[in-house]
């Protein structure tokens, strides 16, 4: 900061309005400085749960708050519509889309990840991933379609690939996915359909992997593979993806005939990271100091799913959304520690515990060495969940929808709303 720049109006810029970016901006809530968030999109998206837009559980409002809303009660912050493209660190300046430059004392950089295709960029239009309400509603779309053309086919052979669907990669939000299809289609579009039988509903879950769910116990992820195969879920470890195309996939030399496959498959950094100029790893995280700053600039902080840094055991902190909470809220105390004339701190990730839902009332949960299964893992999911979403409204929009949900088996969010079917390689 330059002498003739007076602490309150010290300039604090934070990219990126998820969970890294929005937590950052309520901890400034009290620096002594004018704060100002970019994001491209105009609210803040609770990713866990968007695999639930993309089945038709809840709607894009359940899980989205608008940013100005979430921070409409700090007077000395502003948000600004627009994408970050590059970071110019020596003139502490961001270059936005459009040619505008933002200055900055201190930056804070939460602009997240996409999803990788290891090298075949061309199977992304085949392959949705699901990081964002766009990807979200795509997906939704495409598997809607797919009944409606199994319904339309006398074609056999296209009806079988019609109601097939594959999902690539075994993490937590493949297994959520794959969960979830097959329970929304056998129960809540039992009644739905005349010329096909729903039960024909085929879900094929992809990992090369020796297991699903890596990063869990071994126990746990043989738990969540047996609870996917009682719902009918073909499970495939050591399956490597070695072709996509519009009417199948390919898994070495086996063809697998399939109008509709879906990518959770693997993730790649936020490009702005490399702007830098500082090492990054080899998905494009940037390679932080302890306290979350880059080597050379203390001004300037990481956080979230595009940083890379070490807990205290020497391993690295997973790219989860309680991480970058946590990572946010560090960030913006030592941008108040530097403001204050101290000492940056080191970050320590406290993991509060690995959940993930297998269909309906069905889970697992790692929490302090603890094991849960089954119906308490998923009532804990559900609780953690429901308190971690942004405003009172979406917890109680939530808690209604999958209340209603449950007891009914209904999905009210099973609407198509965009009749251009080519992107999907659709013939209806």
């Amino acid at each position: 900061m330059s002498a003739a720049t007076r602490l309150g109006d010290t300039r604090v810029v934070v990219v990126g309005g998820g969970f890294a970016g929005l937590y950052a901006a309520r901890a400034l809530r009290t620096a002594p400085a004018q704060v100002t968030v970019v994001d491209r999109q105009n609210h803040h998206l609770f990713q866990p749960l968007l695999y639930q837009v993309a089945t038709a559980v809840l709607s894009p409002a359940d899980i989205a708050s608008p940013l100005r809303w979430l921070l409409r009660r700090q007077r000395d912050t502003s948000i600004l519509l627009g994408e970050a493209t590059s970071v110019d660190t020596t003139r502490r300046t961001v270059q936005l889309d459009g040619g505008q430059e933002l200055p900055y004392d201190y930056l804070i950089l939460a602009t997240g990840a996409r999803h990788s295709y290891f090298g075949k960029p061309e199977w992304e239009s085949l392959a949705p991933g699901l990081k964002d309400l766009d990807d979200a509603r795509e997906m939704r779309r495409r598997w809607l379609l797919a009944f409606e053309e199994a319904e339309r086919t006398d074609d056999p052979e296209d009806r079988r690939a019609a109601l097939t669907f594959v999902i690539v990669g075994g993490g937590p939000t493949g297994v959520e996915l794959a969960g979830m299809l097959p329970e929304v289609a056998r129960f809540s579009m039992r009644d739905d359909f005349r010329r096909f039988d729903i039960d024909q509903t085929r879900v094929i879950l992809l990992e090369g992997g020796p297991r699903i769910l890596a990063t869990y116990p071994p126990d746990l992820s043989a738990r969540a593979q047996r609870d996917l195969e009682s719902l009918g879920v073909e499970v495939r470890t050591g399956a490597y993806v070695t072709g996509i195309e519009r009417d199948h996939v390919c898994v070495g030399a086996e063809r697998i005939p399939t109008k509709t496959v879906f990518w959770a498959a693997g993730n790649e950094a936020s490009p702005l990271g490399r702007s830098l100029g500082v090492p990054v790893d080899r998905t494009g995280r940037v390679l932080v100091e302890p306290d979350l700053s880059i080597p050379g600039h203390p001004e300037v902080f990481v956080c979230g799913d595009l940083a890379a840094v070490k807990n205290s055991a020497g391993s690295w902190v997973p790219a989860v959304a309680p991480a970058a909470l946590q990572m946010g809220k560090w960030a913006a105390r030592n941008v108040k520690r530097l403001l204050a004339g101290e000492q940056t701190q080191p970050f320590h990730y406290r993991n509060k515990g690995d959940l993930a839902t297998i269909g309906r009332h069905r889970g697992i949960a790692y929490v302090g060495g603890v094991k849960l299964t089954g119906p308490l893992a998923w009532l804990f999911w559900l609780f953690v969940h429901i308190m971690y979403l942004a405003g009172f409204r979406n917890r109680l929009l939530v808690l209604v929808e999958w209340a209603f949900a449950y007891f009914t088996y209904q999905r009210g969010a099973r609407i198509i709303t965009d009749r251009d079917w080519e992107g999907t390689g659709r013939s209806l």
